[in-house]
């Protein structure tokens, strides 16, 4: 048995294989079946002057997502996808779906949502879902060869990263746990370990959001990097980005096509990504129309308009500081700015990347912890980490679901991810 992905290897030859029927017809004596199996999709002809009258039988019982296998002759047939079609010599239906809920109707969200245990065998959330680990593994191809060592922090955390208005509480232990927002604070102890690190998983924010961009529970990819500052860490950023859609333009170009979505800005991404400060980015935005204060954080609403007039990645760098976590190197020319960075996608996709240097002095950073109105004593762990050789030290986040949403030109995130956990969405 081989997959559909292999076929071009059998040309001529006679092969299995296993998959589900996702459309079918009839034409008097012939059956054309459109079978998937995960890996491609292909057309089995069936005749039934070729076939058993068994297996003539069970063409005419199958139903859309019906598992079947199918015994036939590889031939080339430049109309289809895959460039071949299966001539079949054998036939059998191993289970008759009952009626498939998701039709070729329009269905509104709600119920797609509700069915997304179904809705994922869709062409279109196929093509996302392979998308999203071409990402996954293009992050992790790039960080191999830059030398990053994967790290792994926990999920459980007695303390927020950057506030615990936005955190998961677990009830359960003899002190307060929450869920991670950020594996960041943990990275760092493995930084100066190994010099740069990453870690890769779910994490999750309570934040009472119902945009298109926001998830209960995503995947971020966490990076520091020792011995680097907060330009050093942009252009890692800049570097990692490039690198990923190159790779998902090779390889999934197919996938890319299913979504139609236009390539052309992804095929620019090899000029620099421009940089733009805080305060450039708030006097552009009110040429723009928008009422954002001189010291106020991006809102969605602000990223969406900025990004618009770009074709490409851009930064934006030193923001107030009073906007930004406690952790925040502040700017040594200005102690009002933090050295900081987001990175928001154009076409009005909004931030992706979020980074910073580090504080690395202890006292400062000391001061900071107070300032923000936390415990020095549930820090002191991260404290410690200044006493005993601390450098210059930077580091990002990146969220992958907001990722795939623009590198697929998706409108709502929800569709990223196989199993979204949205403020009023817990099923399946």
């Amino acid at each position: 048995m081989i997959h559909i992905s292999e076929i071009a290897q059998h040309d001529g030859k006679e092969v299995e294989i296993a998959g589900w029927a996702y459309n079918m017809r009839s034409s008097g004596k012939l059956g054309f079946i459109q079978l998937r199996d995960g890996s491609g999709v292909i057309q089995a002809v069936v005749s039934k002057a070729d076939v058993t009258e068994s297996a003539w039988e069970a063409v005419q019982e199958i139903t859309i997502e019906s598992s079947v296998k199918v015994k036939g002759l590889v031939k080339k047939d430049d109309r289809s996808a895959s460039g071949f079609e299966l001539q079949a010599i054998d036939f059998s239906l191993l289970q008759k779906a009952e009626e498939y809920p998701i039709g070729k109707k329009e269905h509104g969200p709600d119920f797609l949502l509700n069915n997304r245990h179904l809705w994922l065998r869709s062409q279109r959330q196929r093509a996302i879902q392979r998308i999203r680990w071409g990402i996954t593994k293009a992050i992790y191809d790039f960080l191999e060869q830059d030398g990053c060592v994967k790290f792994d922090s926990p999920i459980l955390t007695p303390n927020a990263c950057e506030g615990t208005t936005t955190l998961f509480e677990i009830d359960y232990f003899d002190e307060t746990a929450y869920l991670s927002q950020s594996g960041q604070l943990y990275l760092e102890a493995g930084a100066y370990s190994m010099g740069r690190v990453f870690d890769f998983g779910p994490v999750f924010r309570a934040e009472k959001s119902k945009t298109r961009r926001h998830l209960m529970e995503f995947w971020m990819l966490d990076v520091e990097l020792a011995f680097v500052n907060w330009e050093g860490n942009m252009d890692h950023q800049e570097a990692l980005i490039k690198f990923v859609v190159q790779s998902i333009l090779e390889k999934y170009s197919d996938e890319l096509k299913i979504l139609e979505r236009d390539t052309a800005l992804l095929e620019g991404m090899n000029k620099p990504f421009p940089r733009l400060t805080h305060a450039q980015a708030v006097a552009k935005l009110k040429e723009l129309g928008s009422d954002i204060g001189e010291r106020d954080d991006l809102g969605g609403d602000d990223e969406t308009i900025l990004t618009q007039q770009y074709d490409t990645p851009i930064f934006i760098e030193k923001y107030p500081s009073e906007v930004k976590a406690f952790y925040m190197k502040r700017d040594p020319e200005d102690e009002s700015l933090a050295l900081c960075s987001d990175m928001l996608a154009p076409e009005g996709y909004g931030e992706v990347i979020g980074g910073a240097q580090r504080e690395d002095n202890h006292d400062t950073l000391l001061k900071r912890i107070n300032e923000h109105n936390l415990s020095p004593e549930t820090f002191q762990w991260y404290l410690d980490l200044r006493k005993y050789g601390a450098v210059e030290m930077s580091g990002y986040g990146l969220g992958l679901e907001r990722l795939v949403s623009w590198m697929c030109g998706l409108k709502h995130v929800r569709e990223t991810i196989p199993f979204p956990r949205m403020l009023n969405r817990l099923y399946p």
